[in-house]
């Protein structure tokens, strides 16, 4: 049988948000975090409860108001907050892999209705790769009797056939013009989180026919595309092309610079509203938190040496717009403090990266006196 046919033989549609919603039952207190206790709590039958969890009925499927309830009550009894932050990006995701397994019709694909973020794109990687989101991965695993999945893991099947869809919608949306151009960004960068041998051949040649963008000066049309290709080689074994982009793309030109950061903003968190397209990021009047943005920076520099250069020069930029930042939170500086200082004695980061680390190290010192 072929794998559309065995993949669409399956409801997987809400699997992902029904892990996270048992991540949060689980991080009730162990003698009220069964099933049963919490199917009451929220007042309904434990069928339905279980039907969450499994996927096997949507949680994206309920009833706004009843869902608000769900959260509410789910707080009110000891939930993680963080975990049940995770339930909007974790249907988000759902919403993705089903569209892309299942497609309804000549329908938008989700992917070219809104600019998706960080959160969304871990919890699909979660499910085509099983790569646990940094957001849960500091959380205690509770241990279970018998064997339990660890991951709402994709099976293989449905895998293969996400991606090889995913490629298409790529290249269909690649030839659309202006109007595929969201869609076939988010679609090329997704495609790069494929540990399949044909998927990453496909995917290097696909990025490798986009060098042209990264090679582009300043601020274009393209730039973000740009920088999601740059990014998504990086993942792919391939650091270069993310350089001579932050060199060509974004170094001394302030519409980039603002671009960038307003792109950190909204994958990391720190600009909460959603966006529509990638319209916004050339727009200086976009307002986001910036004490939340250099936490999550910070954090990112140390989670992910391989992007480091694009880490170091975000930073440098966002201290050069805000000197006044390293004020706001002491303890978050002075580690980035002595973080700065590991980094500049050793060997791994360029020379333009290590400049703009020592104009970061001179901000941070000049804040402390």
């Amino acid at each position: 049988m072929a794998a559309r046919e065995v993949a669409r033989g399956r409801a997987t549609t809400g699997a992902i948000a029904g892990f996270v919603l048992r991540k949060a039952r689980e991080s009730v207190r162990q003698e009220n975090s069964t099933q049963a206790r919490m199917a009451e709590t929220v007042g309904v039958d434990l069928a339905t409860w279980q039907g969450w969890e499994s996927g096997r009925r949507p949680l994206a499927n309920v009833k706004a108001g009843s869902l608000l309830d769900l959260r509410r009550r789910l707080l009110a009894f000891g939930a993680d907050p963080g975990v049940l932050s995770l339930l909007d990006p974790a249907m988000d995701a759902d919403r993705v892999i089903s569209a892309t397994i299942h497609p309804e019709g000549p329908g938008r694909h989700p992917l070219a209705e809104w600019v998706h973020t960080r959160d969304t794109a871990h919890m699909i990687a979660w499910a085509v790769n099983g790569t646990i989101p940094p957001a849960l991965a500091s959380r205690q695993e509770r241990r279970r009797r018998g064997p339990t999945a660890h991951a709402p893991l994709l099976p293989a099947s449905e895998r293969d056939l996400f991606f090889s869809e995913l490629r298409e919608t790529a290249e269909t949306a690649a030839r659309s013009g202006e109007d595929g151009m969201l869609l076939h960004r988010q679609a090329l960068y997704l495609c790069s989180y494929s540990r399949a041998a044909e998927s990453t051949s496909w995917m290097r040649h696909a990025l490798r026919t986009r060098r042209d963008l990264i090679a582009s000066r300043g601020w274009t049309p393209h730039w973000a595309t740009a920088r999601s290709t740059a990014t998504a080689l990086v993942r792919l074994g391939e650091p270069q092309p993310l350089l001579d982009f932050i060199d060509g793309a974004m170094v001394d030109n302030d519409a980039a610079e603002i671009a960038n950061l307003n792109y950190w903003a909204y994958w990391l968190g720190a600009l909460r509203e959603p966006q529509a397209n990638d319209g916004f990021m050339r727009e200086r009047s976009v307002a986001w938190e910036p004490v939340r943005l250099l936490r999550e920076l910070v954090t990112g520099l140390r989670q992910a040496p391989a992007y480091v250069d694009l880490y170091v020069h975000s930073l440098w930029a966002l201290l050069a717009y805000h000197r006044w930042l390293p004020l706001a939170d002491r303890e978050l500086t002075d580690g980035l403090s002595t973080h700065t200082t590991q980094l500049l004695d050793e060997d791994g980061v360029s020379r333009r990266a290590r400049r703009e680390l020592n104009a970061v190290h001179y901000v941070l010192r000049e804040n402390r006196r």
